[in-house]
């Protein structure tokens, strides 16, 4: 029986009439409905002709979250008064529940887009909604793409509405084609808004987990040991059920741990619950409750009893490191668009209050909405989904963001390398296959080849357990993970044996290897489909799946991966002993070189090489390695070296790459730099500065570099090894770089005299070094007696040095003739003292130059 009254009662039936208006002039429209407006339940029905009494059509509703899917049919259903699957029902991964007479549908967003590559137009469909579109998911981004193209060209009567619980309806709109956006008020109740910051600092959320799927990134424990405080305090100021916020399951425990004692049940919500706390959490109780979620209860869900939301302001984003081939999440603050939905949790049902665990003042600097996952996280799914609709590098999709170029690269190689994808970027027979398989390409093809070598259902047991991580009390050896899943009574052990089977049925039995269709197999050598050991087979099925993390020991619990990047064991673990890891799940600190492997499998070469087959490389190497040239004949799987041998006659060519290498990264020093060759040096770096033209840049080994093949050769070609290039002399080298095309090298001599005659008759250096200043001219102030004029090179005065009799500085000057009127008495006075024995002339314009005594001019 139809629950009238409470259909009735939901806010969204104000908006009804002008959402069917909308659709049936532009077949697309925009829904904002604030949180609890019934849009996700009485649209719908209303939709498919279930309620209203309008034409009957069939309804598909998709949701981000499997936990909303379920919550919503079984709403629906209870507002029809008929169980989930009469005329509403449900399919996510793994549980499917409808029947002969379902109209509505609700499904997740991968379950929709698995459907679509299976049936472009969607046959029987007539509407689909699309909800909670503003959380910018990267499945229900592409299922938007996809059904526009589908609107385009296949089935232009197809209905789409997408549906959002925010005020970002303007780009959503746009993207639809100019459609109408329809907004219905709420009945919101008052929320109140309590400020709630630490009264010490904590630092700020961050932490990076590389992994395959899921997991746990760092939070200040006081982060955490706050909000927990938050909680109490609102139990202790507010009546109702409490909902506090946390960005992972592992908040989730930890706050819960700090939560012991309270008088309340304490429950845990995240997307991997058990169905059992799922319902509890959706299920009005007499009893007080503290209701701990991640970022699953932010929307589509009321929870029932609740009027006190704790938020910690925490959320989670994927990113994606492809230098080392690790996906990763990191912890961020959450959008203000997040912090109104977690909000509004509180006013579903009476007016409530939200405790905030930051300042007012911090609020105003948050993000305004959560960023795209397409922007964001690893594209090599969404790369095989556009390539299986038809359009590879997806230029033709009508995204809200279109997919960085970078990341699409990324995601390009890596499905060329699991054999998804041709050279065009289309997609194989394998890729159709694997972009079916409602698995990350990475596991699709850990499933088919593991199956081939191991058998369907060992490689269907081993995958499930990839693709959600095992509890960390199974510990970080995959195959002793392996074994408690398969012994367990949990609720992990039980979600693992349904996704094995879901598994188990989309491989089949590819037990025999000629069922594969990956060229180079992955078959083990020597050994029939399923006789591996666990060790070895949950090895090979974790390489297959993440082959740039094969890891190589390098002793004492530390690993070289395939990708470069350093992996270490914890103490204590079983596996530091193993001289070959496949490394399924690790975390990377910020700034930290090495990554701490959670969950590994013991491996063998064999299967090393076997799984990352295309990372295997052999040819020589002619690099300079530990300041001398190194020549080997090496082969390599990615980073890892496997086998090296010395070359006995290496490639010239490769020889002189090596080479200079060495001299970019040693400096020019390695030559032979005699005092007369560091001085032509220096006078062509004053020339290049001063007249510049023909005359070479030479001040920066950079730029002699640059020019190695002007002035190096032959000298260069010749050399094998570092000893080689001491025994170059830069200086005959540097005078190959001399303008002599022009005849202006001829005037080095003039324009850059190494050696500038003085009254006296001394020969002095000049020291053209300065690098930005002007040539040094030292000498003794007596050899200078007579001399009016400061000496010029180049046009440029020279900073003559005046030195002491001992030869120390006694004054500077660019202008001898200032000095001998003014300067030269003040040195007289506090120098002829000090030095009797040699001239002080009172006036030494007229006075004889000379570098001897007095004594010595007497004579």
């Amino acid at each position: 029986m139809i629950r009238t009254t409470e259909l009735d009662a939901l806010p969204v039936r104000e908006a009804v009439a002008a959402l069917l208006s909308a659709l049936d002039a532009h077949g697309a429209a925009v829904l904002c409905a604030p949180p609890g407006t019934g849009k996700t339940t009485l649209v719908p029905l209303v939709l498919a002709g279930l309620v209203g009494g309008g034409e009957r059509r069939r309804v598909v509703v998709a949701e981000p979250r499997r936990i909303a899917a379920r919550a919503a049919a079984r709403r629906m259903a209870w507002l029809l008064g008929e169980p989930v699957g009469e005329s509403v029902g449900f399919t996510v991964r793994g549980e499917r529940t409808v029947g002969p007479r379902t109209t509505v549908e609700v499904v997740t967003t991968g379950v929709l887009l698995q459907r679509l590559q299976r049936d472009q137009e969607l046959t029987g469909v007539d509407v689909v909604v699309l909800d909670e579109c503003h959380e910018r998911h990267l499945d229900a981004d592409t299922v938007a793409a996809f059904l526009l193209d589908v609107r385009a060209t296949l089935r232009p009567e197809l209905r789409l509405v997408a549906a959002s619980a925010t005020t970002d309806t303007a780009g959503w709109a746009r993207l639809l084609g100019d459609v109408p956006v329809v907004e219905a008020a709420g009945v919101a109740y008052p929320v109140e808004t309590v400020w709630a910051p630490p009264t010490r600092p904590v630092r700020p959320p961050g932490g990076i987990s590389a992994r395959s799927a899921g997991g746990g990134m760092r939070v200040d424990p006081a982060q955490l040991t706050h909000v927990a405080s938050v909680v109490r305090r609102a139990l202790v100021e507010r009546s109702g059920d409490v909902l506090c916020f946390l960005p992972g399951v592992g908040e989730l425990a930890r706050v819960a741990g700090r939560l012991d004692g309270v008088d309340a049940e304490l429950l845990q919500v995240h997307g991997r619950a058990p169905a059992p706390v799922q319902e509890a959490v959706l299920t009005r109780a007499a009893h007080r409750r503290v209701i701990l979620a991640t970022s699953v209860a932010e929307s589509s869900l009321t929870v029932p009893g609740v009027r006190v939301v704790v938020d910690s302001g925490l959320a989670r984003e994927p990113r994606v490191d492809h230098a080392r081939g690790l996906g990763t999440l990191v912890t961020v603050r959450a959008s203000r668009a997040a912090g109104r939905q977690r909000a509004g949790r509180a006013g579903r049902e009476a007016p409530g209050t939200v405790y905030r665990c930051w300042s007012e003042a911090e609020d105003g600097r948050l993000p305004a909405y959560p960023s795209p996952e397409i922007r964001l996280a690893d594209l090599a799914a969404f790369a095989l989904q556009a390539a299986c609709w038809g359009d590879p590098d997806a230029s033709g999709l009508a995204l809200p963001d279109p997919p960085p170029a970078g990341a699409m690269a990324a995601a390009r190689e890596v499905l060329t390398a699991v054999g998804a994808v041709d050279g065009a970027g289309r997609p194989t027979p394998r890729g159709l296959r694997m972009a079916r398989m409602g698995l990350h390409p990475r596991l699709a093809r850990a499933l088919l080849d593991g199956a081939a070598a191991l058998g369907a259902r060992p490689a269907a047991q081993l995958v499930a357990l990839l693709s959600e991580e095992p509890p960390r009390e199974y510990g970080d050896d995959l195959a002793t993970a392996w074994r408690a899943a398969r012994s367990g009574g949990d609720a992990y052990a039980g979600r693992w044996r349904a996704e094995t089977r879901r598994l188990e049925r989309a491989v089949g039995d590819a037990a025999p290897a000629s069922r594969a269709s990956n060229a180079d197999g992955a078959r083990a050598p020597g050994r029939s489909p399923g006789s591996l050991p666990d060790d070895a087979a949950a090895g090979l099925v974790a390489a297959l799946a993440f082959p740039e993390r094969v890891a190589k020991a390098k002793g004492a619990g530390a690993f070289l991966m395939a990708s470069g990047t350093g992996a270490e064991l914890g103490e204590g673990s079983r596996l530091r002993s193993a001289p070959w890891l496949a490394v399924a799940v690790a975390d990377r600190a910020p700034h930290s070189a090495s990554a701490r492997v959670r969950l590994a499998a013991v491996l063998d070469e064999d299967s090393a090489r076997t799984a990352a087959a295309h990372l295997l490389t052999s040819g020589e190497e002619v690099r300079w390695e530990n300041g001398d040239v190194v020549a080997r004949a090496v082969e390599r799987l990615g980073a890892i070296e496997l086998v090296a041998r010395p070359l006995r006659d290496p490639d010239p060519g490769s020889v002189r790459d090596a080479l200079l290498d060495g001299l970019r990264t040693e400096g020019l020093d390695l030559l032979r730099w005699s005092p007369d060759a560091r001085a032509l040096r220096a006078r062509l770096g004053f020339l290049h500065r001063t007249l510049g033209g023909a005359w070479p840049r030479v001040s920066d080994d950079g730029a002699l570099l640059e020019r190695a093949d002007d002035w190096l050769e032959p000298e260069l070609s010749r050399a094998r090894r570092r000893a080689d290039l001491a025994r170059i002399d830069a200086g005959q080298a540097l005078n190959r770089l001399l303008p002599w095309a022009g005849g202006e090298a001829a005037r080095l001599d003039e324009l850059a005299p190494e050696r500038i005659e003085v009254p006296s008759g001394s020969r002095i250096r000049v020291d053209y070094t300065a690098e930005h200043g002007q040539p040094v001219l030292a000498v003794k102030l007596q050899e200078l007696f007579g001399l009016a004029e400061t000496p010029r090179v180049a046009g440029v005065p020279v900073l003559v040095h005046l030195l002491s009799p001992a030869g120390r500085p006694a004054a500077v000057t660019a202008d001898l003739a200032s000095f001998w009127q003014g300067g030269y008495r003040a040195v007289r006075a506090e120098l002829r003292g000090r030095y009797p024995r040699h001239p002080w002339p009172e006036d030494p314009a007229s006075a004889e130059p000379t570098r001897h005594t007095n004594a010595r001019l007497r004579r």
